[in-house]
């Protein structure tokens, strides 16, 4: 499927101040049928802003059918460009990923999803997917019932409550009823999820991966959890991602996305009838 790139700047409100967020768009296109819809997914990038290698995962997504949009997470610091993959950028990505608060984050979830719906060529469902910060990001915009399917890849800061200003890791299992945290929200969330990690991801480890696995089954989310025993973090970045970049594995994880979206997003299921799946136990 052909592929139109262009990008729409958007003006956000949050803690009192006012900044233009731009959305790189990535529209496909079928020939002969200018009136054709698709759903959309919202795709959150890592730490760097929206890079080539999250071009490139955007364009793969939106060659199967579906309007991506891409925020410029960190409108509220800088411009639309993209942070370098070196220490400078790194640390500057870092840093402005826990001085931007959780109302901003949320605030450029909304209006991404906004911004999708308001196309007349999108159908009116909206997946969301992103890697790193990005995954959390996708995750955490599935607390707006508007999600109905979410791939999160590598999620980070999930397990720890450290997106967003905080005092620091917190990785009690006890849902904190005045916290904001993702962690503790997952009950708001409606639609389907599936977590995506590499068992040697240094960012989220075992006991971290286990306990968003415990929380996501506590709150009755719909969720599948994948973890890949040879991965590292960034495993799907196929640029300067320092020896982690792992083409098989990627492969494999695009699959479980494209099955996903294109159960949830493409198919028209209706009105899900709320009644409890059993299971026969047979051989």
């Amino acid at each position: 499927m052909l592929i139109k790139e262009s990008h729409a700047d958007v003006q956000i409100v949050a803690n009192g101040k006012e900044t233009s967020m731009r959305i790189f768009l990535f529209h496909p296109t079928i020939p002969g049928y200018p009136n054709a819809r698709f759903p959309g997914v919202v795709l959150f990038s890592e730490i760097y802003q929206v890079t080539g290698p999250v071009a490139r995962f955007a364009r793969q997504i939106a060659g199967q059918g579906y309007i991506v949009a891409a925020p410029s997470s960190y409108h509220d610091f800088t411009g639309p460009e993209p942070l370098a993959y070196d220490v400078p950028g790194t640390d500057q990505g870092n840093e402005w990923k826990v001085v931007k608060t959780l109302e901003s984050y949320d605030e450029d979830s909304y209006k991404t999803v906004d911004y999708l719906l308001s196309l007349p060529t999108c159908t009116g469902r909206v997946g969301t997917t992103g890697m790193c910060l990005g995954g959390h990001l996708a995750l955490r915009a599935s607390l707006d019932p508007r999600i109905t399917a979410c791939v999160a890849y590598f999620a980070t800061d999930v397990h720890s409550r450290t997106l967003g200003p905080n005092d620091g890791p917190n990785g009690s299992s006890t849902i904190e009823s005045t916290s904001n945290h993702t962690l503790d929200k997952l009950s708001n969330i409606k639609g389907e999820v599936a977590m995506i990690f590499g068992i040697k991801d240094t960012h989220v480890p075992d006991a971290g991966r286990d306990l968003i696995r415990l929380k996501l089954r506590e709150a009755g989310v719909c969720f599948s959890f994948h973890e890949f025993a040879w991965s590292q973090h960034a495993f799907i970045r196929d640029e300067l991602s320092k020896g982690r970049y792992d083409p098989a594995i990627t492969k494999a994880c695009f699959e479980v996305l494209l099955e996903m979206f294109g159960r949830v997003l493409k198919t028209d299921l209706g009105e899900a009838d709320g009644k409890k799946q059993e299971v026969e136990h047979v051989c």
